[in-house]
């Protein structure tokens, strides 16, 4: 049997009218037998920090005063070679235009999420995936997503992927991981300031990467791979 993979995703900034321009969606995974493993180093770090084990990390909670434990996370992603991260950025939601192309902005999200995750799947593993449960809208959601995904790679058997589900991004180390990524990148993308907390913890994931952040990486990266999708690559 091939090995399973589990990928956890989230999301930034996603809603058609929140007044955010920028959105990024992104993910984390690794082998499913390392997850044990990586959630008690995660909890470890919270420990040595003075933090309860069950405290949930959260790009909104990122503070001056708790830097120095987000830059221990933050390192210890960029230490271990068992975690991979993607980030899929759109620079402008504005520029969407979802009437001329027939489309919901739901349905559009559908495709981000395609597009996201097709680097990611390789048919010679087998795919958990876990999408953070933030509605009550989420089991439509993730119904959906497991059908595009499944034509896309002719997967109807459910062999490729095998699980898709949403989970509490409480309980779920690797989830909280995902989200203070996808956060940082959100970060720069959304030109935000102000924050020395979320500052430097933007500039620690700059070095740490050699990436601005901004910007489409090598395909091939597959330890931070980002994809800035441009509305005008819709018409072609």
């Amino acid at each position: 049997m091939s090995e399973i993979i589990n990928v956890y995703c989230d999301e930034s900034c996603h809603l058609e009218h929140d007044r955010q321009q920028a959105m990024v969606l992104g993910a984390v995974w690794c082998l499913k037998d390392k997850v044990r493993g990586i959630a008690e180093r995660v909890r470890e770090i919270k420990a040595r920090h003075g933090l309860s084990t069950r405290f949930e990390i959260k790009w909104t909670k990122v503070s001056p005063a708790k830097k120095n434990f987000y830059h221990d996370v933050v390192d210890y992603f960029f230490d271990d070679d068992d975690l991979h991260f993607r980030a899929l950025i759109v620079p402008d939601k504005s520029k969407l235009d979802h009437a001329v192309r027939r489309q919901t902005h739901d349905e559009w999200s559908y495709k981000m999420y395609f597009d996201l995750l097709k680097v990611i799947i390789d048919p010679s593993f087998r795919y958990h995936i876990y999408l953070d449960l933030k509605d009550t809208r989420g089991r439509d959601k993730v119904a959906k997503l497991g059908e595009v995904l499944a034509a896309a790679h002719y997967d109807f058997g459910g062999k490729i992927v095998e699980r898709i589900q949403t989970v509490r991004s409480h309980e779920v180390e690797l989830l909280q991981i995902a989200d203070l990524l996808i956060g940082t990148v959100s970060y720069v993308n959304r030109s935000l300031s102000g924050n020395v907390g979320k500052e430097t913890l933007v500039e620690r994931m700059r070095k740490r990467s050699r990436y601005s952040l901004t910007l489409t990486t090598p395909r091939r990266e597959n330890k931070v791979n980002l994809f800035r999708w441009e509305a005008s690559e819709a018409a072609e």
